[in-house]
């Protein structure tokens, strides 16, 4: 496994996965744009190494851990399920029941204590071979990305941000974005449901000044540790170590109580108040929108110290495809047998990367009785950070979840808008925008699953066809005002016998008399549409012909409880941007967009 930073970067060059840029780039939007560029890049491009960026000495990495090939490569892996497979082997070991069986347990039980964190044992660590304190302490030097054009400032999107219990003394390492304010102080982008912002109550608590120490830039298996959603008390570098197969060494901070990775590039110390707040954003966030401003706590650097030739080490986040993708599917492999030693019954789920990984996942389940796919959807409802997740669509188990076109093929067959869907509320991302109340809103869930006798029988009918000589987009746009252009979904599914549904998308254009429910409707009026009996709305400007970009605007824009309209066994979806006309009174996102294109 990668010692540090320099090592994976070395076995990238080796790989033929790393691509250097050799010319002078600014860290304000040009480092962005070709990185964003690259990530979009069929199978995610190569890793970027900028070597000279303006205004400051050192070189910036991106795009690292972007592909399938690269996040393997990371985590030491061929395919990302063998660090499952390892996982499950010490999920399943059960009590002994002879002296034979201990004795084959002892081994294992003994390798794992190899994972735990050491301390280093250099008298300099690597990490410290330069030190800047006190007056001396300048953020500015470090070539921070600003990276989007709407961006607040400069943010350091990769960190890994440590901090203990208060209460128990446990660590924790967490990713959190952090805004650069001024030569030593930056924002702390704690959500309120994050274990970094527990501890940070802890101390507001007390009145206690909270010890905070951040690193960017170390071996990769460490950062993605600081990504993975460990339970509360459980320490992300011990993952880090059994990630790597091999302990990550650590060193003790020179002004704070706090122990970073030994071979980090860069380290922030510092401490946050615990009754400061800043306004903080807006952001060019992973959901592929602009995060909205907000009040956050303020971390105040003491010292950064750094390697004699560190490298800023940065990601780029946006509209899926993107480098965070990837270390998004790293968590889904890596969970799902912890999921199951709570939830038996599951044999795989999927994340797909236009939900932005909180928005929707697909579960695939062994179902056993009636409510069996119910059952299920509470259950993940309140399972850690599955809480946050918006739609749950449960499919049977010879379905697989990370077939996309089979589960279409599932929803659009057999979906029965009447009895397979499960409305309620509860908790949601913070990046949600589509709540009219942050952190809080209407979920909905799918079955899909087989019916047993005790459920309800699925309505099925054949759809009707369309009327031979009809234009359906002349149709369309003639008797439905503000719409301009439509497209029928599916239509090869969708002409199967015993297939329930028929699905139209229509590009509209609203006002401020005229919002979603308002073309809902109209639409259930319109004579010659009979044949359908679901229809999306989608935003004028929207390409119909763009799948992807389609299910990134439904899985992001709506919000179950007030975005779907039913009447009459019929369904309109509303995946427009929202406003006063849709009863919707927060400040709605800007997509997130570059000006001009940049080659590198």
């Amino acid at each position: 496994m990668y010692k540090n930073l320099r090592d994976f970067l070395n076995a990238l060059d080796k790989a033929g996965e790393l691509k250097y840029i050799r010319h002078e780039v600014s860290p304000r939007l040009e480092i962005s744009k070709i990185t964003d560029q690259e990530s979009k890049s069929p199978y995610g491009g190569k890793a970027l190494l900028f070597e000279q960026v303006d205004g400051s000495s050192f070189p910036v990495a991106t795009n690292i851990f972007g592909s399938s090939r690269r996040i393997c490569m990371a985590l030491g892996v061929d395919h990302l399920d063998r660090l499952s497979e390892r996982i499950k082997k010490y999920i399943d070991i059960n009590p002994p029941r002879s002296l034979k069986e201990a004795l084959n347990i002892i081994p294992m039980a003994i390798n794992f204590t190899k994972f735990f964190p050491r301390s280093c044992r250099s008298k300099i660590p690597p990490c410290q071979e330069i030190v800047h304190k006190s007056g001396d302490v300048d953020l500015s030097r470090l070539p921070v990305l600003h990276c989007w054009p709407k961006d607040a400032g400069p943010f350091i999107t990769l960190p890994m941000v440590f901090t203990k219990s208060l209460v128990t003394g446990k660590r924790n390492v967490g990713m959190y974005r952090m805004q650069i304010f001024d030569k030593t102080s930056t924002g702390m982008h704690w959500h309120i449901h994050k274990d970094g912002s527990h501890y940070f109550n802890e101390y507001r608590s007390t009145g206690k000044r909270m010890p905070v120490a951040v690193t960017i830039g170390a071996d990769p298996a460490s950062i993605y540790a600081a990504t993975a959603p460990m339970p509360r008390g459980v320490d992300e570098i011990l993952l880090a170590g059994f990630i790597r197969q091999k302990p990550v060494l650590m060193t003790k901070c020179i002004t704070i109580d706090m122990e970073v990775p030994s071979e980090a590039e860069f380290v922030l110390e510092g401490y946050v108040d615990p009754d400061e707040l800043r306004l903080e954003g807006p952001f060019g966030d992973h959901t592929g929108y602009y995060s909205l401003a907000d009040y956050y706590p303020v971390f105040h650097v003491t010292a950064i110290t750094h390697r004699k030739n560190p490298i800023y080490n940065a990601t780029l986040v946006g509209r899926p495809p993107m480098e965070d993708c990837y270390l998004a599917k790293a968590t889904e492999r890596i969970f799902l047998p912890m999921l199951q030693t709570v939830m038996p019954e599951i044999c795989d789920y999927w994340f797909p990367w236009e939900g932005v990984f909180h928005n929707i996942v697909i579960i695939s389940i062994d179902k056993e009785y009636s409510g069996h796919a119910q059952k299920v959807m509470s259950g993940l409802w309140g399972q850690g950070q599955m809480s946050f997740c918006k739609a749950i669509v449960v499919v049977d188990k010879n379905i697989n979840p990370q077939n996309p076109g089979r589960v279409i093929e599932e929803l659009v067959t057999r979906l029965d808008i009447t009895s397979d869907i499960t409305m309620t509320k509860g908790i949601l991302d913070v990046l949600d925008h589509s709540s009219s109340l942050p952190n809080f809103g209407n979920k909905i869930g799918i079955d899909l699953t087989t019916r047993f006798k005790d459920e309800p029988p699925r309505k099925y009918k054949k759809p009707l066809k369309k009327t031979p000589g009809v234009d359906l987009s002349s149709l369309v746009i003639n008797r439905l005002p503000g719409s301009v252009k439509c497209r029928h979904l599916f239509h090869n599914i969708s002409e199967r016998e015993n297939c329930l549904n028929n699905i139209l998308a229509i590009s509209v254009e609203k006002t401020e008399q005229r919002g979603g429910k308002d073309f809902a409707m109209m639409l259930f009026g319109v004579d010659g549409l009979d044949m359908f009996n679901i229809f999306i709305l989608f935003d004028w400007e929207i390409d119909l012909s763009d799948g992807s970009l389609m299910l990134w605007k439904v899985f992001n824009n709506v919000d179950p409880g007030r975005d779907m309209v039913f009447q009459d066994g019929r369904l309109v979806i509303d995946a427009c941007k929202k406003g006063i006309m849709d009863g919707h009174e927060r400040e709605w996102p800007d997509d997130l967009t570059f000006d001009v294109t940049v080659h590198a």
